[in-house]
């Protein structure tokens, strides 16, 4: 079985990551959720993502804020993709967790979405985005959010468009 692996590193980062799980069950993609911390159980996440890629785990996402880096602790455990969603929060607001997740060294490659709920979202929409290389009915899923999206775009213009 196929699914994705969602990884917070806090109890306080799982409202903003309802958003991906919710997104990923609005398209039936199978996922696990569980709390690891990079740092205060760092063996439970090394096991976590070996237990998982045993059972199938294609992508991980891991989300964590402050400057703990859950995403890069996982990176170094998997060659699966690991997508990073920095969490708000702290003194800097998130910039030290985007800039943590972002900056990672040459051959240790972490996807880096959008802070908060954008970047939830967008976390299950790139692990969808994989998964559908090999899943054409997923993929077709997909191209039809984007049409019933640019759809939507359009009706919302059409209520407050002048055109001259």
């Amino acid at each position: 079985m196929k699914f994705v692996s969602i990884i917070m590193g806090s109890k306080s980062d799982y409202e903003i990551m309802q958003n991906c799980s919710e997104t990923l069950d609005k398209f039936n993609v199978k996922y696990e959720m569980i709390i690891s911390s990079a740092h205060r159980s760092p063996q439970r996440t090394k096991d976590y993502v070996k237990e998982a890629e045993a059972k199938g785990s294609v992508a991980f996402i891991a989300a964590a804020g402050m400057a703990a880096h859950l995403a890069g602790a996982i990176a170094a455990a998997t060659t699966k993709p690991v997508i990073g969603v920095p969490m708000k929060g702290g003194a800097m607001d998130g910039m030290d967790a985007m800039l943590s997740t972002v900056q990672m060294p040459s051959g240790m490659p972490v996807a880096t979405v959008a802070l908060g709920k954008a970047g939830a979202v967008n976390a299950a929409y790139l692990a969808m985005q994989i998964l559908a290389i090999f899943d054409k009915e997923l993929a077709a899923k997909l191209t039809e959010d984007r049409i019933v999206k640019e759809k939507a775009v359009a009706l919302d213009s059409k209520e407050i468009e002048v055109i001259l």
